[in-house]
């Protein structure tokens, strides 16, 4: 799945249903494969409630990063780490032409400081504002949205939910505050030059 980096001016979500249509309460809705065209008609919104394990590549991400740690110190519990977010899917335009989606997705990741090597906790936010391309979007049409465009028709949320956050992932992780660094970083280290997780997304962008 690769997106765009185009964006468009501001637009509405006209779905033309009086209410928006809410995940049912059995199964998992970010694992079902629909089109965009297909969710924004239904004006469908996903609310979620999951865990870090859902998500194997960010999984892979994470774990790859706190291989770093000495055993003792590696956290026990971080693939439980909660992911939750709200996606709402409609209709750029008045036509009914431009499915898109907006929402949110947040989670806090267990991760290695690249300061002091310390492991630390790293909350991660995205905000959402997308419009599925099909290959005939031009700049002219309306909507405030980045342009994301699916390599086939049918598509699951959770995929795009994943590949959001890996991007919304820093270069390098570090505490907030030079206090929370409880140790010493190497001498001769620099941690401009250490970004492990800008080098673990390229990895696992060239095995997909």
């Amino acid at each position: 799945m690769a997106h765009g980096a185009d964006s468009f001016a501001a637009g509405r979500f006209d779905t033309g249903f009086p209410g928006p249509y809410h995940a049912r309460a059995m199964g998992n809705l970010l694992l079902d494969r629909r089109t965009p065209s297909e969710l924004a008609a239904r004006a469908q919104v996903i609310e979620f409630k999951d865990v870090l394990a859902l998500f194997p590549r960010l999984t892979e991400i994470v774990r790859t990063d706190l291989d770093g740690l000495a055993a003792g110190n590696r956290p026990v519990d971080w693939r439980a780490a909660e992911v939750t977010g709200r996606l709402e899917f409609g209709f750029a335009d008045a036509q009914r032409a431009l499915p898109a989606l907006t929402g949110t997705v947040r989670t806090t990741l267990d991760a290695v400081c690249q300061r002091c090597l310390a492991p630390m906790r790293l909350p991660v936010a995205v905000e959402l504002g997308l419009l599925f391309a099909d290959g005939e979007t031009t700049a002219a049409e309306p909507g405030e949205f980045e342009v994301w465009e699916l390599d086939e028709p049918l598509f699951r949320p959770v995929d795009l939910v994943e590949e959001c956050l890996i991007m919304a992932l820093p270069f390098a992780a570090v505490h907030e505050e030079r206090a929370g660094c409880r140790e010493p970083r190497p001498a001769g280290a620099d941690p401009l030059t250490v970004r492990p997780f800008a080098d673990l997304r390229s990895q696992m962008e060239e095995k997909n």
